[in-house]
């Protein structure tokens, strides 16, 4: 049903805490694929302890420091069920995720189904981001930039395999990052994506050395990832504010890769 690929370099202190969370899931019908992102740390003994402890399948795949969205890619090939979730490697999840997962799927499945969409929670409990509006209802179906422009946060996703394997991330020669959000607009053409914006199904933390936490260092490292995620999220985008904003960071990278190209 279900393969959780986990993307990590050099986060031996966090791993832990994910594969404990892991462990206590109500429901272990799932594989989870860790990528091992050229990490020089104790990530590597970890795993292989780890795998000798895993109830459930547990695939090792080791890759040169490329970048989480090329780790993504390779997670997603190394991938054997129907259904992907991503999830950070200093992130945990709630005991009842794959449980609930597995009752959503049951319930609301269909052909034009490609993703669900569910709410993150730091560790402290607080909800990522602003909570649900209007009246209850079971679920909306949403793109990730209009998912992202009413809930104002991170949102967990699950993708059907095939559409990630259709839509991989794109990658440049000396960068290490390209925005989630350009692919999971991809995906969200090929079908529909179904969020409940009342269900928690994810628990995560922003570290200091993140992409979040870094977004300008990130930008200026990452021209052309970002610039082709802002070419197209222009429009993508339903309000003129919105449109200018990824114009503004659109000239931006052009002007971040000039600089870069001159650098070199």
């Amino acid at each position: 049903m279900l393969t959780i690929i986990t993307a990590t370099y050099n986060r031996a202190y966090t791993l832990p805490r994910l594969f404990e969370s892991l462990l206590k899931q109500n429901e272990i019908n799932f594989e989870w694929v860790v990528v091992d992102d050229g990490s020089n740390d104790e990530t590597d003994r970890l795993l292989k302890d780890f795998q000798s402890r895993s109830p459930f399948p547990m695939k090792v795949v080791k890759q040169i420091n490329s970048g989480k969205h090329v780790a993504i890619n390779t997670g997603v090939r190394a991938s054997s069920r129907e259904w992907i979730y991503l999830v950070d490697s200093d992130d945990a999840l709630p005991v009842d995720a794959t449980e609930v997962f597995a009752a959503t799927l049951f319930e609301y499945d269909d052909k034009q189904t490609v993703g669900y969409c569910f709410r993150k929670e730091k560790f402290s409990g607080v909800i990522v981001g602003r909570p649900c509006q209007g009246a209850f209802t079971d679920h909306d179906v949403m793109t990730p930039t209009e998912a992202g422009g009413l809930y104002r946060g991170d949102l967990a996703y699950i993708f059907k395999r095939e559409a990630l394997i259709k839509y991989p991330f794109p990658v440049f020669e000396g960068e290490k990052f390209v925005p989630e959000l350009l692919i999971w607009n991809r995906v969200s053409d090929e079908g529909v994506i179904k969020v409940f914006g009342n269900k928690t199904l994810y628990i995560c933390e922003y570290l200091e050395d993140g992409y979040s936490a870094n977004f300008s260092s990130c930008l200026r490292r990452n021209p052309l990832g970002f610039g082709l995620y802002y070419k197209y999220q222009i429009a993508r985008e339903k309000k003129i504010h919105r449109k200018v904003k990824c114009l503004i960071r659109y000239l931006q990278c052009l002007v971040f890769r000039m600089t870069k190209e001159r650098v070199s």
